[in-house]
């Protein structure tokens, strides 16, 4: 008998498992938390506008648009009335933009 056939098989794993294995649902969102004080308004403001592009580069995704080059700024505007968030300025699309670039 081979030497392999005695060995015993290892228990699948989350990649060879042959049925889902499901996610604690229904998604509860992390409690939100007041931003530290005493920075200056530049930091707020530069925090706020990174976390509106993450939110609109998620939802880009998430619609099918993978490439900056097909996302535009009309493009983004219709993505962030879709999900609820005021247009972004110029610089947050470009934002947007950029965090889809280097993603990969």
């Amino acid at each position: 008998m081979p030497a392999a056939a005695l060995q015993p098989k290892p228990l699948p794993t989350q990649s060879t498992v042959q049925r889902l294995v499901l996610l604690d649902l229904p998604y509860a969102p992390v409690v939100k938390r007041p931003l530290p004080a005493g920075r200056p308004r530049e930091w707020y403001i530069t925090h706020n506008r990174r976390l509106k592009a993450m939110r609109l580069a998620i939802a880009l995704l998430d619609s099918g648009v993978y490439a900056p080059d097909h996302a535009g700024d009309e493009t983004i505007r219709s993505a962030a009335e879709q999900i609820g968030v005021h247009p972004p300025s110029d610089t947050t699309c470009r934002m947007v933009r950029a965090l889809m670039r280097y993603s990969r």
